[in-house]
């Protein structure tokens, strides 16, 4: 082991030791129960059953989607997934491939096995995995990268040691020219520019259910103090034009404190409110969706979204393609930073502050729906992960 590496994890395992009493507390919320365990305690989070495969690390459920065409171009292989988040694990679980919890840094020296290949998705730069990958033999390659401008700054204060990182790396396809500019400052070779893959995702609906028949606002993805906004803006806009309104929280565990801050306006104002759960047919005035996996089935019954996730300025967005492939009328904030790729490809959004939620639907009926026109070919990214 090279003395930087040595220092780098003898510093992990400090950094571990201090965040252990934390770490045990965090593994009993419900958002973490799963994840925390297996990836900083190892447990139910075993190794790979063998190498030479191909693997894949993601971060979260966007990205885990995002590999659906690949792997369906690479259904022969054997496929190798690891995640961070309970909900990505969740949703790799779905595809024929061994799925695991990617562990702490501490732990991927004995941990992880040499593969064929190691393709990394987006931002996900650790200094371990990269640099014992590297070692073992194994290519590493980094696909849809990304460097977001608010993040540039603080990767720039740390050049050297992302360069010491990024020098174990095959290829990087990135996102955009602006994505390649950032990692050149940053000492990074061989980066091709090929666009977003999410762009390549089959975008479908999974069950059909009866569109209501006045206008039907979504509000997507949202965060703790967007649904409140949205709220806010739905009871002005019901004083002009009749409608229905449908909440869908990013994090599951959010329901609960949502549906009750629902409760509170809809009894303010003299407001039916159901919950999907419960009946799925949209006939209250405001509906709580408290299920998983059902977003892209409400788009496909919607006229408005409301694309949560960008009104907070440390989220950073949500993914604009699927309510455009759906033709919905997209508003969102102003803070879609790890979107900004993607929303380039978007024609027709409202970008506004959560205090302009309101003007913007009011907006919407003079506006066309919105629309994705570009597409990406996957085929040079599987030639290269094919390559002997």
């Amino acid at each position: 082991m090279k003395p930087f590496t040595f220092l780098y994890f003898i510093l992990s395992a400090v950094l571990y030791l201090v965040a252990l009493p934390l770490l045990v507390y965090l593994s009993f919320k419900q958002k973490y129960r799963e994840s925390i365990p297996s990836r900083f305690f190892l447990f139910n989070n075993p190794r790979f059953k063998n190498g030479n495969g191909i693997w894949f690390h993601v971060c979260s459920l966007g990205e885990v989607r995002a590999l659906k065409p690949l792997l369906e171009l690479l259904k022969d292989q054997d496929i190798k997934i690891t995640a961070i988040t309970h909900t990505g694990h969740a949703e790799a679980r779905r595809y024929n491939a061994e799925v695991r919890y990617l562990p702490y840094e501490m732990f991927v020296p004995f941990w992880a096995r040499g593969q064929k290949i190691l393709i990394v998705l987006e931002a996900e730069f650790w200094f371990m995995l990269f640099t014992v990958m590297r070692a073992k033999e194994t290519r590493i390659i980094l696909l849809n990268a990304r460097i977001s401008e608010k993040s540039a700054k603080k990767y720039l204060q740390f050049a050297w040691f992302y360069k010491k990182l990024l020098s174990n790396v095959e290829i990087i396809y990135a996102q955009s020219e602006a994505d390649k500019n950032r990692f050149l400052a940053l000492g990074a070779k061989n980066i091709e520019v090929i666009g977003n893959i999410k762009l390549a995702g089959k975008i479908e609906k999974t069950k059909e259910y009866k569109k209501p028949e006045v206008e039907l606002i979504v509000a997507g993805s949202t965060h703790d103090g967007e649904e409140e906004s949205v709220l806010k803006s739905f009871i002005e806009y019901r004083k002009q034009s009749d409608a229905k309104l449908a909440v869908v929280p990013r994090h599951p565990e959010r329901f609960e404190a949502v549906f009750e801050l629902m409760k509170k306006y809809a009894d303010k104002n003299s407001l039916t409110l159901s919950r999907f759960s419960q009946d799925k047919e949209f006939k209250t005035d405001m509906v709580l969706v408290d299920a998983m996996g059902e977003l892209n089935n409400i788009y496909a019954i919607s006229d408005i979204v409301i694309l949560g996730g960008a009104f907070r300025e440390d989220v950073g967005g949500h993914n604009p393609l699927e309510p455009a492939y759906f033709r919905c009328k997209i508003i969102t904030g102003k803070h879609f930073f790890h979107q900004k790729e993607l929303f380039r490809y978007v024609h027709h959004v409202q970008y506004v502050e959560s205090d302009e939620i309101h003007k913007a639907l009011m907006r919407c009926k003079e506006l066309p729906p919105s629309m994705v026109e570009e597409k990406i070919n996957l085929e040079p990214v599987i030639s290269r992960i094919l390559k002997n």
